[in-house]
C-alpha cells in the first residue's frame, strides 16, 4: 500500500505528492506535512523521472507534479515512483473530512477530490494507492484495513528530491556553508537541508535552485574567507570525556532507545546518571533530531531548579551518552504505586512545582509533550523534577503552533486527537490528567470493562474526546475547580492558556493560594514528604526490575558499526559551562 499526499497549489501551479511504500500505515502530521507512519515515502520538487534507490522503512520521498496532471498521468507517474510495472493496476483511495475512503477511478473523481479537500484543508489531499483491485466493488483492495486510516505517533525521514539530490532537513553541530550560495547555514532547529547522497549542504531557501545532478560523494566545502575567519570545521570533539573517566555502578532505567545507568566520575567521585543510546537505533534523520532536542533541552534545563541539567555529552563509535543530573528519591509513579493516591497539599505543592518547570519551557519556545508520572522525579529533599526531553518541541514563538501527533496515550490533550494545530496548552492538559491521577489515585479516563472492543487506544481516544470527566466527590471544591479549569476539552478556554495572563491565571487560582511563589521559585519552601534514602545512592527508590540487571554494556557489531555514518554525530561533545571553571572541567 502507498499513501499520497497531493497538495494543490493555486499559485505555482504545481501539485505536491508524497508516497510512500507499506503495508498498515499510519499517518500523523508535522507543521504542514503530512506524513506516514509505517511506510516509506517519496518526496521531492522535480517532475523528473525517479531513479531507483534503496530506501529504508521509513522514508518520505516527496516530488512534483504539474498542477494539470490527468488521472492517468498520476497512476503512471504513481507506478514509476512505487516501481511498478506499467501494466500493474492500482487503487486509488482519497480520505475525506470523516476519515472515510473514497475511491477515485476517474479525472472527474480526482477534480472533485481535489477541489473538496482545497476548501477545508491546507495541509493536502491523503491518496492510498493499493497495487491492485478489489475482487468486487464495495469490497476492500488487498492488505486495506481501517486502522491504516488512523493517525499513529512515530517520527519518519523526509526527503525532497530536486535534480536527483535526495535532500533531509538537518540541525547541523558544526559550521556549514551552502554549496549554493557559499552563505553560511546557521539558526534553531533543523536550518538546511543536506543530500544523503552526496552530502550536499544547503539552505532550505536554495535547496530548490540547485543546478547541479547530484553526484554521490560530492562534499559542501565552506568559502576560504570563512574558513580564514572561523576555521576548518571539526568533528573531533575537544573535550576528552569518555566511558573510561566513570564507573558503571548500577542500571536505573530503561527505554525503547537507551537505558539508563548511575554512574560515578572517577576525578571527583560524584554520581550522575548516565543515559546510553545505540547508535544503530537512531540512524535516521527524525531519529538524530530527537536525540539533538533532547541535548539542546537539557543544555537549558540546567538553568532551572525543577528541570533534570545536563552535565556532559560524548560518543563512541556505537553510542551516545549524555551524562545527567542523577535525582535519587525515584519518580512519581514509584511512590504512587505504593500510596495509590496523594493528600491534596501533597498535589499542590508537586504541582506548582511543575507548574514553575512547565512555565520556563514555554517562556523559551519549548512544548515538553510528555507529562506523566514516571517522569517527575523526587529529590533527596523532596523536590520535583521533570526529565525525558525526547518527546519536546522547540522554536515556537508567541501564537506559534504544531500539529505533531505524538505523547503518552493517556495524557494525550484533545486537540491532538482533533488534528488541530496546538501549542503549549497540550502540557497544561497533560498536569490536569497527572494532577487528577495523584488525588484521586486512578486515571480521568480509566475503563473497566471486560468488553476487548473497549479496552482499545482508539476507545481511550474516544474517551477522551467525548466523555465528561467525573471529579470524585471526596476532593475539596478548590480542588476540583481547578481540575475542571485544566480538564476544559476547548484549549482556548482551558487554565493556563490566555496568551498574556496563562501562567499568572494559574498562580492566582484558589487552589494555589496557599503557595508562596517566590519561595517556591527559590526553593525555599518546605516539601510535604521526603523520600527515604536507605543507602549512598538511594537505589530503593527505583524499580529492582532496572536494578538487578548486569550493569554492563553489550559488545560492538563491528558490521553494525559500518553501517553508522558517523559524521551525523559531529559536534555532539558537551561540557555544562558552568563547569569549565571548576574542578569538573575536563
Amino acid at each position: 500500500m502507498c499513501v499520497i499526499s497531493h497538495t494543490f497549489k493555486h499559485t505555482c501551479g504545481r501539485h505536491c505528492v508524497c508516497l510512500p511504500f507499506s503495508l498498515n500505515c499510519k499517518l500523523w502530521k508535522d507543521r504542514d506535512h503530512i506524513i506516514c507512519c509505517g511506510g516509506s515515502w517519496i518526496r521531492g520538487f522535480s517532475a523528473t523521472q525517479l531513479f531507483s534507490l534503496p530506501f529504508s522503512s521509513r522514508d518520505i520521498l516527496i516530488t512534483n507534479l504539474d498542477a494539470s496532471v490527468t488521472y492517468d498521468e498520476l497512476c503512471d507517474d504513481v507506478r514509476e515512483m512505487c516501481s511498478l510495472h506499467q501494466e500493474q493496476p492500482i487503487t486509488l483511495k482519497w480520505i475525506d473530512d470523516e476519515g472515510d475512503p473514497c475511491t477515485i477511478s476517474s479525472q472527474m473523481e480526482l477534480e472533485e477530490a481535489f477541489r473538496l479537500y482545497c476548501q477545508h484543508r491546507e495541509e493536502g489531499l491523503i491518496i492510498h494507492v493499493f497495487p491492485g483491485i478489489p475482487e468486487k466493488p464495495g469490497m476492500p483492495c488487498p492488505g486495506e484495513d481501517k486502522s491504516i486510516y488512523r493517525r499513529g505517533a512515530r517520527r519518519w525521514r523526509k526527503l525532497y528530491r530536486v535534480n536527483g539530490h535526495l535532500f533531509q532537513a538537518k540541525r547541523f553541530n558544526r559550521r556549514a556553508y551552502c554549496g549554493q550560495c557559499s552563505e553560511r547555514i546557521w539558526g534553531l532547529g533543523r536550518q538546511g537541508y543536506k543530500c544523503i547522497n552526496c552530502k550536499l549542504l544547503v539552505h532550505k531557501r536554495c535547496h530548490i535552485l540547485v543546478p547541479l545532478t547530484c553526484k554521490r560523494h560530492m562534499v559542501s566545502h565552506p568559502p576560504q574567507d570563512f574558513l580564514d575567519t572561523f576555521g576548518t570545521p571539526s568533528s573531533k570533539g575537544l573535550l576528552g570525556l569518555g566511558l573510561q573517566d566513570f564507573d558503571l555502578i548500577r542500571v536505573i532505567g530503561r527505554g525503547s532507545y537507551a537505558k539508563v545507568l548511575l554512574v560515578r566520575l572517577k576525578k571527583n567521585d560524584q554520581i550522575y546518571a548516565m543515559k546510553v543510546v545505540k547508535k544503530e537505533l537512531v540512524h535516521d534523520d527524525e531519529d538524530i533530531d530527537w536525540v539533538q532536542t533532547e541535548k539542546h533541552v537539557f543544555e537549558q534545563a540546567s538553568s532551572n531548579p525543577f528541570l533534570v541539567g545536563l552535565h556532559s555529552c560524548f560518543q563512541t563509535t556505537s553510542r551516545l551518552f549524555l551524562v545527567i543530573e542523577y535525582v535519587n528519591g525515584g519518580d512519581l509513579m514509584f511512590h504512587m504505586q505504593r500510596q495509590r493516591k496523594l493528600p491534596e497539599e501533597h498535589a499542590r505543592f508537586y504541582a506548582a512545582e511543575i507548574c514553575i518547570a512547565l512555565n520556563f519551557l514555554h517562556e523559551r519556545g519549548i512544548i515538553y509533550r510528555d507529562l506523566k508520572l514516571d517522569n517527575v522525579l523526587l529529590d533527596a529533599e523532596g523536590h520535583i523534577k521533570l526529565t525525558d526531553y525526547g518527546m519536546c518541541k522547540e522554536g515556537l514563538g508567541p501564537g506559534d503552533t504544531t500539529s505533531t501527533f505524538c505523547g503518552t496515550p493517556n495524557y494525550i490533550a484533545p486537540e491532538i486527537l482533533r488534528g488541530e494545530e496546538y501549542g503549549f496548552s497540550v502540557d497544561w492538559w497533560a498536569l490536569g490528567v497527572l494532577m487528577f491521577e495523584m488525588m484521586a489515585g486512578r486515571s480521568p479516563f480509566d475503563i473497566i470493562t471486560d468488553n476487548p472492543d473497549m479496552n482499545t487506544e482508539d476507545y481511550l481516544f474516544q474517551v477522551i474526546l467525548e466523555k465528561p470527566i467525573r471529579i470524585p466527590r471526596f476532593l475539596s471544591v478548590k480542588a476540583s475547580h481547578v481540575l475542571k479549569g485544566f480538564l476544559n476539552k476547548d484549549p482556548k478556554e482551558r487554565l493556563g492558556c490566555q496568551p498574556q495572563t496563562g501562567f499568572s491565571d494559574i498562580k492566582s487560582h484558589t487552589f494555589f493560594r496557599s503557595i508562596d511563589w517566590d519561595m517556591l521559585e527559590k526553593k525555599q519552601a518546605l516539601p510535604p514528604f521526603q523520600p527515604q534514602i536507605t543507602e549512598d545512592y538511594g537505589l530503593d527508590n527505583f524499580d529492582t526490575q532496572f536494578t538487578s540487571e548486569p550493569v554492563q554494556l553489550t559488545p560492538d557489531d563491528e558490521d553494525v558499526i559500518k553501517r553508522i555514518d558517523q559524521s551525523e554525530f559531529e559536534g555532539f561533545e558537551y561540557i555544562n559551562p558552568s563547569l569549565l571553571s571548576t574542578e569538573e572541567s575536563v
